[in-house]
């Protein structure tokens, strides 16, 4: 009887504990939906990434300014660069990236805003226990809103500040542990010249992860 009781407070120490900053599983996939708070934009992406090497694959169907459009990038941040690819073209451009690797979870300097469950709370099964975090975004440059589950980090949703967009909001679903063909974070065969394409371009703006999307 003794051991029962001293188990039921043990497990009930180990669910009141607070939740803490977390890092998502390296290698992930899934799909997400981008939109901003002017509503030029509105884009469903399928996506895979990489912690590890630093590489995120978005192949993107969306509007802007209600133009509707397709695209299918590799961003390599070790090279600093972004491949903009056309499978039915065999074409690939190499184009230079400005932004820093950004793994997906919650900083440390991150502050709980609480803990809530998606869904139901009624019964085992109905509803996802997840916590939201506040912080500033890297270099001071707006706040940012995330949500990811208790167990595993997995990202659900992440709201930021932009100057020009208003606040961004993107929204992430079926999401996978893992990446079943990793040949995907590589350059395709067709790409061998990509590299002088981004020096005839040398006055080309440096692109940023939002900038991919517009």
């Amino acid at each position: 009887m003794r051991l029962v009781v001293a188990l039921a407070c043990f497990i009930a120490g180990c669910l009141a504990q607070k939740p803490h900053p977390c890092k998502s599983p390296p290698l992930m996939g899934g799909a997400l939906v981008l939109s901003t708070q002017n509503e030029k934009l509105l884009v469903y992406v399928r996506y895979l990434y990489d912690a590890i090497g630093q590489r995120i694959r978005l192949w993107e169907q969306g509007s802007y300014d209600n133009k509707t459009f397709t695209a299918d990038y590799l961003l390599h941040y070790r090279e600093s660069a972004v491949y903009n690819i056309s499978d039915s073209k065999k074409t690939c451009e190499k184009l230079p990236l400005k932004a820093d690797f950004q793994p997906l979870g919650i900083p440390p300097d991150a502050s709980l805003v609480g803990q809530v469950v998606l869904g139901s709370s009624s019964g085992p099964g109905q509803g996802l226990l997840t916590n939201i975090w506040t912080g500033d975004l890297p270099e001071k440059a707006g706040k940012f809103l995330s949500t990811v589950t208790e167990f595993g980090c997995i990202p659900v949703s992440t709201a930021y500040q932009t100057k020009e967009y208003g606040w961004v909001q993107i929204t992430f679903f079926n999401n996978i542990v893992g990446i079943s063909d990793p040949s995907l974070l590589n350059p395709p065969n067709f790409c061998p010249h990509a590299e002088s394409l981004q020096s005839q371009r040398a006055g080309v703006k440096p692109h940023d992860f939002l900038s991919l999307f517009l």
